[in-house]
């Protein structure tokens, strides 16, 4: 089985232009953000990249955690880091802070947790997408434990 997603994108300017974005549940508006000597209006790729990353990142983690009927609540923030030299821009690195909040917080769902979260990151199919490209780094708190 095989599922297609469409995005329409619309741009009437040059670089510092604006444009938008539509697909079946999102709408916005895009531009270059103001750290790239954009205009900031509406989101950027950058951000949607980010975005993408962590959103499969946290539902995956989600996932794996309701099939070991572990009961939790995920906190997730995540960095891009982009690198600009002589003019070009690179995607190097994304990082996932995660932090989860056990509703049990034993020692083998301490455990369970902390290997699920890595392995939500291998298997999330954008930073599959992603491999041998960006680097996606997970750093994983286990609310009311010392690390």
């Amino acid at each position: 089985m095989k599922h297609t997603f469409t995005l329409t994108t619309e741009w009437a300017a040059g670089r510092n232009g604006v444009g938008t974005i539509e697909a079946q549940r999102l709408q916005t508006n895009i531009s270059i953000p103001p750290e790239m000597d954009g205009p900031g209006v509406g989101t950027n790729p950058d951000e949607m990249l980010l975005a993408a990353s962590a959103t499969c990142y946290i539902i995956s983690l989600a996932a794996m955690l309701e099939r070991t009927s572990i009961q939790a609540t995920l906190h997730c923030t995540s960095e891009g880091i982009v690198d600009v030299t002589n003019g070009v821009f690179t995607y190097e690195t994304i990082i996932h802070h995660v932090t989860v909040s056990l509703e049990e917080l034993s020692e083998r769902h301490i455990s369970i947790t902390h290997r699920l979260a890595e392995k939500a990151e291998r298997t999330c199919m954008i930073s599959k997408a992603l491999k041998g490209n960006v680097d996606v780094i997970v750093k994983v708190q286990i609310a009311g434990v010392d690390q």
